[in-house]
């Protein structure tokens, strides 16, 4: 028995069952040791044996008793144990190690026994008891790991009981332990958490690509075909030569013609300056020869600007194009801004790159790009703005010109010279950045003095051309897509917005001279030379020049009602044989309206509200508020009356009322494109705007309100082919009409206005035989005068005043601007079937009929006439003078002296009715207005200028400017 062993360890029985418990010792005995068990047992073996095998006996009859009180109290102790967490081997386990010592000093015994005897039965009996011991133990190790882990569970609570009060040190640390066990879970769970998102993200990517591949797939796979058939059909030529586009006017005759150089002026790759080459891809694209048509980084980044631009409502700064993208662009594709055209440019780009070099591309994109006024390519704006070659250009004037392209109209040297100096630096700093320059080079290209010499062909351009040209790039912008805005969040808003604005009108506006468009505008050439004679021959007095341009200027903008669309547009005063640039201050140059805003953006809203032309206002000043031009304040008065007077207090009240976010609402819905947030105070109710308005953009306004309330987007674009004569914006899409006044308040408004030509601040000035209605402004300090008004055919705004605000004595708006108004419309209305206002409801829902206007002859009664300074906080004392030098009587003279009509009469007459109720300019403009009017139509008719040919193309000198 010496290899035999047993352990109470091996046991697997229900400790609740004493009896069951104790047959299986018995048998687990028997298993281990056979039949020396029962020998044992009897009493048969030998002494040693006997002796031996009688203390496992006694253990197990002992074991069998303990086990049952140890399996009681065991399992007291247990349930009491288990709550404190401990976890020891069981109380059993050391009796099972007793047992098992016991055992082989058993099996020592018996083995000495055999050797004393020498009995050759003992050593046969030993081996076999032997075998049938180590058998077993094998079995009972293979049965211990089976149940290793059950026995641990099953006898955890006793060694718990026993190691809480020993092991309090092992109790912190199994306590750490479940701690840490504890957190395990979570972080397992978070885990588990990205990993089920991250997954499911990748799903619903799949899918989107999935179903954009089976939505698109088809769609994309065309445009890849039909990039490579664009490419394959291209050679040298397509990027040398460019379609003329022409401008008629209303009649269908041709106005001018838009013509690019890419043919004349193209350079080949060898003679084009490595400067130029090397501005353009540093500046551009420094990865240019390394690329394959796109750089997946740079549209990578483009794409996180349009989304992140989509989100915030923001501008995109920049994009991901390169210089071969950019060529396919301006070749063959649109200025569309969509998903849709990067994609194809992509495409065409990448067959761009398999069918032509490096040097050939960059050939043709520097033959192509646009440098602004009409210029493309290099050569022809190095003769465009320095009269002469690129080949001459120094790097100073290269840098400069290779700085329009980004931004033509940002970087317009005519127009910003500032703006493209500061990305002529850049660009200079970049080419030293990737040493294509040298140190010296910098600076001396930086401290070089630029001076533009501009080519003759600048000045070919006269005021409707530059006009349908503007008109005509919006309306492409518009077809492309782009949204116009009017109101911004905050400044950066509006500067993102205009950045895009600016990038979509280069972009448009290059494509005139290229794509060859027929473009039909409404512009009438006989009613564009009654209102450039009108505006020239009021302020011909006026001689003082400063660059070969007049100091005092003018502008005008005249509109059909009928249409909504301008059918003249004057930009300034008329210089014949000038050479150089002027701007078209008709709708370029913003001014701050006067007391011409109040219609529009105080009263016609008031009208919307309770008010009437009869309610009553309190003409009373309080403390902050404006003073009246006369200084008299009328107290409680009608609405009508304050229209007529012009008073100020009242409109600032009203405007303070209705608030001028409401106020200026109406504006901001008539696309009037310079209001800022600096605009919505009280002031603004005067006219006193941060930037101010154009004439387009104040006749429109009135045209609103001679048409009812119902405001037409103002243009001169009737319609526009392209080459084939194929539609590309149609007669309809031109016209873009909305509801900005209800029809009620925009008529009382009309009703209002005609009072001011009657007993107003313009008394006298109604048009002859038709109604008439306008209002007279003036800016503080006699800097801007304003006349805007219309019959119930044409709208017409007036401006006149200094380019640089400069005060002039006597400058209202019942002077200069009165007067080129009165002799247009008298004029342009005459021979036109009389016509009235549409009447208005009343507050007691009467309907109020107008009547046509009084004759010029019919004076207005004595005394009805206060000032006809409205604005000002002093009076006009005398007459306007030309650096004080040539008085508006002399003017009025100069002017009818082709009339042959003496105006003596006239002005005593005048003098008479008015008595002293007027000032001497008010008796002067009086005069020279009823003299254009005995004499304006004989006046126009004999000294018009006979045209030798219809069309106003680049080379002619007539009206230019």
């Amino acid at each position: 028995m010496s290899d035999r062993k047993f352990d109470f360890r091996d046991l697997d029985i229900n400790r609740n069952n004493e009896d069951e418990m104790v047959d299986e010792i018995e048998r687990n005995l028997r298993r281990t040791y056979g039949s020396e068990y029962d020998e044992g047992y009897n009493g048969s073996s030998s002494s040693g044996s006997t002796k031996d095998l009688s203390n496992t006996q006694r253990r197990v009859r002992s074991g069998s008793s303990s086990g049952r009180r140890t399996s009681s109290s065991g399992s007291s102790s247990g349930r009491r144990t288990s709550s404190s967490g401990s976890s020891s081997r069981s109380g059993s386990s050391s009796g099972s190690r007793s047992s098992s010592s016991s055992s082989r000093r058993s099996s020592g015994s018996s083995s000495s026994s055999r050797s004393s005897s020498g009995s050759s039965s003992s050593r046969s009996s030993a081996k076999k008891t032997s075998g049938s011991s180590s058998s077993s133990a094998k079995r009972s190790t293979s049965a211990a790991k089976k149940k290793k882990a059950t026995k641990g569970r099953r006898y955890s609570g006793v060694n718990r009981a026993n190691t809480e009060s020993t092991n309090t040190k092992g109790t912190k640390s199994r306590g750490s332990k479940r701690s840490k066990k504890a957190k395990n879970p979570k972080k397992k769970k978070i885990l588990l958490f990205i990993k089920i998102f991250f997954f499911l993200i990748l799903f619903v990517v799949m899918m989107a690509l999935v179903v954009f591949y089976f939505k698109y797939g088809g769609t994309i796979m065309k445009w890849k075909k039909e990039a490579k058939a664009i490419v394959n059909a291209s050679s040298a030529d397509t990027f040398k030569t460019s379609l003329t586009s022409v401008i008629y006017d209303s009649k269908g005759k041709p106005l001018a013609e838009l013509k690019g150089d890419k043919d004349t002026y193209y350079l080949e790759y060898k003679d084009i300056p490595e400067a130029v080459v090397d501005a353009f891809v540093d500046v551009e694209d420094q990865d240019f020869y390394k690329h394959k048509g796109y750089d997946l980084k740079a549209i990578t980044s483009a794409s996180i600007q349009l989304v992140r631009s989509k989100i915030l409502h923001q501008g995109i700064e920049r994009g991901g194009s390169t210089i071969t993208q950019q060529l396919c662009k301006l070749t063959f594709l649109s200025s569309e801004q969509s998903l849709e055209r990067k994609l194809r440019e992509i495409f065409i780009s990448t067959e761009m790159e398999k069918k032509y070099t490096k040097e050939e591309i960059l050939e043709f994109y520097i033959n192509n790009v646009y440098f602004a006024n009409g210029y493309y390519g290099i050569e022809a704006a190095a003769r465009g703005y320095f009269s002469k070659g690129a080949s001459e250009l120094t790097l100073g004037e290269t840098a400069f010109l290779c700085a329009i392209p980004n931004g033509p109209s940002k970087y317009d040297p005519i127009e910003n010279y500032e703006n493209t100096k500061v990305r002529q630096k850049l660009i200079l700093s970049e080419m030293l950045d990737q040493k294509d320059i040298d140190d010296s080079e910098f600076n001396n290209a930086m401290q070089e003095s630029i001076e533009l010499k501009l080519a003759k062909e600048l000045k070919v351009q006269n005021y409707m051309t530059t006009y349908a040209i503007y008109c005509a790039t919006r309306q492409l912008m518009k077809a492309n897509g782009f949204k116009f805005k009017y109101s911004f969040s905050s400044d950066k808003a509006r500067e993102k917005y205009e950045d895009s604005y600016a990038e979509m009108y280069d972009q448009c506006h290059s494509s005139l001279y290229t794509e060859g468009y027929k473009i039909y505008t409404t512009l009438d050439k006989k009613i564009q030379k009654k209102l450039q004679k009108s505006v020239d021959d009021q302020l011909a007095s006026f001689t003082e020049k400063k660059d070969k341009i007049y100091t005092f200027q003018g502008a005008a903008t005249c509109i059909n009602n009928e249409t909504g669309k301008v059918v003249a547009v004057v930009g300034g005063r008329s210089q014949k044989n000038f050479e150089g640039y002027t701007l078209n201050r008709a709708y370029q140059s913003p001014r701050q309206p006067g007391s011409c805003f109040k219609p529009i953006a105080v009263y016609t809203p008031a009208f919307e509200g309770d008010y009437t032309p009869e309610s009553y206002v309190d003409d009373t000043y309080f403390e902050g508020g404006p003073k009246n031009a006369d200084g008299s304040y009328a107290g409680k008065i009608p609405v009508r009356t304050a229209v007529e007077k012009s008073k100020n207090v009242i409109a600032w009240k009203l405007f303070e009322e209705i608030t001028p976010e409401v106020g200026l609402s109406y504006i901001l819905n008539m696309n009037f494109a310079h209001i800022v947030e600096s605009d919505f105070y009280p002031a603004a109710a005067l006219g006193g705007l941060t930037n101010g308005a154009t004439t387009t953009e104040m006749a429109s306004a009135y045209a609103t309100l001679a048409n009812s309330g119902t405001f037409t987007d103002p243009t001169c674009i009737d319609r526009v082919l392209n080459s084939s004569d194929e539609v590309v914006i149609s007669k309809a899409a031109t016209v873009d009409q909305k509801r900005v006044y209800s029809e009620n308040a925009a008529n009382m408004m009309s009703d209002v206005l005609k009072g001011v030509l009657i007993r107003g601040t313009a008394a006298g000035h109604s048009i002859p035989n038709m109604d008439s209605a306008g209002k007279t402004g003036t800016t503080s300090d006699y800097k801007d005068g304003w006349f805007c008004g219309y019959t119930p055919y044409y709208s017409t705004a007036v401006w006149v005043g200094y380019d640089q605000p400069i005060s002039l004595a006597g400058l209202t708006g019942a002077s200069y601007p009165l007067n080129i108004w009165y002799s247009f419309m008298t004029d342009v209305n005459a021979g036109l079937q009389s016509k009235t206002f549409p009447g208005y409801t009343n507050s007691s829902g009467q309907t109020v009929s107008t009547t046509a206007s009084p004759s010029p002859s019919q004076s207005a009664a004595p005394g009805e006439i206060s000032e006809t300074e409205e604005d000002a906080n002093t009076k006009a004392t005398a007459a306007p003078v030309d650096n004080g030098t040539t008085t508006d009587t002399t003017n009025n003279t100069q002017t009818t002296t082709d009339n042959a009509q003496t105006t003596e009469n006239q002005t005593t007459t005048n003098n008479t009715n008015n008595t002293n109720n007027t000032t001497t300019n008010n008796n002067t403009t009086t005069t020279n207005n009823n003299t254009n009017n005995s004499g304006t139509t004989e006046n126009t008719q004999n000294n018009q200028t006979t045209e030798s040919t219809e069309i106003v193309t680049e080379e002619t000198n007539e009206s230019v400017n």
